[in-house]
């Protein structure tokens, strides 16, 4: 009787009240100091276990890629074939689609790859003016805009005057544009400059290297 009879001593419930708060107040403090430098590293395996989406992955070039096509495309569409019924002159035509894609370059399709990006400025590999957060961008995208689409417009007028003087065509044009082809054109040409930048600005950097 004396056993079940015996009272707790209030002093080992208040030490236990206080181990749980020190271990609270303690995980607490160390969420709101983590930082890159005191966090333990955690494998690509387990992130992946945290993160929603499809089953099936794709690469993130093809994402990059599509994302690129994805945005020309729908800038001819809008502004190509939008306007090609109020602007008469092509020359105007092609400018203003240059700017619009210009623009759109710098607000939607570059902040989309970076969105889409899964390690740290991965992304800055695939843009031609990757510099973040800078309004010389703006500019700088428009212009290179510009040469793109002069170089699409060469493209077609190549390809179209080839399949005119290999099937003896007259007053026909074999290669209208349109958002699907105008679209891979723009990308292939973005690609190839940007693979160009890439390798001269790995050259560079071998260069800089000191030598042993």
């Amino acid at each position: 009787m004396s056993k079940k009879n015996k009272r707790k001593d209030p002093h080992d419930d208040i030490l236990k009240q206080a181990d749980y708060y020190k271990l609270k107040t303690k995980a607490v403090d160390d969420l709101v100091n983590a930082n890159e430098e005191n966090s333990p590293p955690v494998s690509e395996k387990e992130l992946r276990k945290y993160r929603s989406g499809p089953k099936i992955k794709l690469a993130e070039w093809v994402i990059f890629c599509f994302i690129k096509w994805w945005f020309a495309a729908a800038c001819c569409f809008f502004f190509m074939w939008g306007l090609g019924n109020y602007v008469a002159d092509q020359l105007d035509l092609l400018f203003v689609t240059s700017i619009g894609l210009g623009m759109v370059t710098d607000i939607l399709t570059n902040n989309a790859l970076r969105f889409f990006e899964r390690s740290d400025k991965s992304a800055d590999k695939w843009i031609m003016c990757s510099k973040r957060k800078s309004f010389a961008t703006f500019p700088l995208n428009i212009l290179y805009a510009i040469v793109l689409m002069f170089l699409v417009f060469m493209t077609y007028n190549v390809i179209n005057f080839a399949i005119i003087r290999i099937g003896n065509l007259t007053d026909v044009l074999p290669l209208g544009v349109e958002p699907i082809m105008f679209g891979l054109f723009y990308l292939g040409w973005d690609l190839l400059f940007v693979a160009m930048r890439n390798t001269l600005k790995n050259v560079i950097s071998d260069a800089r290297k000191p030598s042993h």
